[in-house]
């Protein structure tokens, strides 16, 4: 059995940061051993939450005290353009597990296009592995530093990038139809957008226009053999607090049948743990993925059969966020990948 890691939580306090700290307070190998908050230090988690699975787990602390010397791993659980300042302080000191958008994309140029300038050490986005675990596996495998896929980025690349590399459909014209429970907004939403004294509301939102474009595309083309691959991104709100589905139409190539990529996905989740595919009955829905791990796809028949209709569920608090992170650190310390996740 091998010795307890030692892992830090900064931005603890979050709707992701508490998800992370539930799944690894349940992890065989680690001791959380310093939860870091900007907003509620001083205080320990269970009088936040209320919840005694947090009993016995350190005061929280400010983020910026964190002492690299005392832990192996540190998950920065932090907003877009603030975590990259942490890992100008920690880079090559511990092990990075960052959740934020700060060191997914290659390119400074189309990080400061989507979430402006404030990046402190864009020497080192190269520095980490885009951590997609059913997709970078062996590159994540004994990794010092990670950054997390999002959420509406992983519902769409998981079953999306198997198809391209394998050549299976078209990739001029795939549209993406999203649908998000409101967590993914963070705990600062305005909870009155979704609902009046009458009903509840739905909506739309940065159609074509979403951050996460940047994202998907970079990652798509990245096993794409032809030209760019040209999608639409339609995302969307509902009054739900978790879960994700997003719907992709695509063209199949030529000669190849529905049937061609529904075994591909049945031989994909031979060797995934945490990818589902759905051939029977079973509903595929917000119930059918929250608080777990997985991806679950769904393929649907469309009128032509040179098209298919392709649906993905995750849960975007989990598989999105907090719970791949703890696969790809799994997958990092050669851990069995599902510990703490099933």
């Amino acid at each position: 059995m091998k010795n307890k890691i030692k892992v830090a939580v900064l931005g603890s306090t979050g709707y992701v940061g508490m998800e992370l700290v539930k799944i690894l307070l349940n992890h065989s190998y680690v001791d959380i051993n310093f939860l870091g908050s900007e907003t509620a230090h001083g205080r320990y988690l269970n009088n936040i939450d209320n919840t005694k699975e947090y009993n016995h787990l350190p005061l929280l602390k400010p983020n910026d005290s964190f002492n690299t010397d005392d832990s192996d791993y540190v998950f920065l659980a932090l907003p877009h353009a603030v975590s990259n300042k942490f890992v100008k302080k920690y880079f090559n000191k511990i092990n990075i597990i960052d959740l934020s958008a700060d060191f997914r994309l290659d390119d400074f140029d189309v990080y400061k296009e989507n979430y402006g300038n404030e990046h402190e050490c864009k020497e080192h986005l190269k520095n980490f592995i885009y951590g997609l675990a059913e997709i970078n596996r062996e590159k994540i495998e004994n990794s010092k530093n990670i950054a997390i896929p999002g959420c509406y980025p992983t519902s769409i690349l998981l079953p999306l990038i198997p198809l391209i590399k394998n050549k299976l459909i078209n990739t001029k014209n795939i549209i993406i139809d999203s649908k998000s429970g409101y967590s993914g907004a963070g705990k600062k939403f305005d909870f009155n957008k979704m609902k009046s004294k009458n009903d509840y509301n739905f909506y739309n939102y940065n159609t074509n226009n979403h951050r996460h474009i940047a994202e998907i595309k970079q990652e798509l083309n990245k096993y794409s053999s032809e030209n760019e691959v040209k999608f639409s991104f339609n995302p969307h709100i509902l009054p739900n607090f978790r879960g994700m589905i997003s719907t992709i139409y695509c063209d199949l190539n030529n000669s190849i049948k529905k049937t061609d990529v529904i075994n591909l996905f049945k031989e994909l989740q031979k060797i995934n743990p945490f990818l589902k595919y759905i051939d029977n009955d079973e509903t595929l829905d917000f119930f059918s993925v929250q608080n777990s791990n997985y991806c679950k796809i769904k393929i649907f028949n469309h009128h032509s059969e040179d098209k298919i209709i392709i649906v993905s569920a995750i849960d975007n608090l989990i598989k999105g966020a907090a719970g791949q992170a703890v696969q790809c650190f799994n997958i990092s310390e050669n851990i069995e990948e599902t510990v703490s996740l099933v």
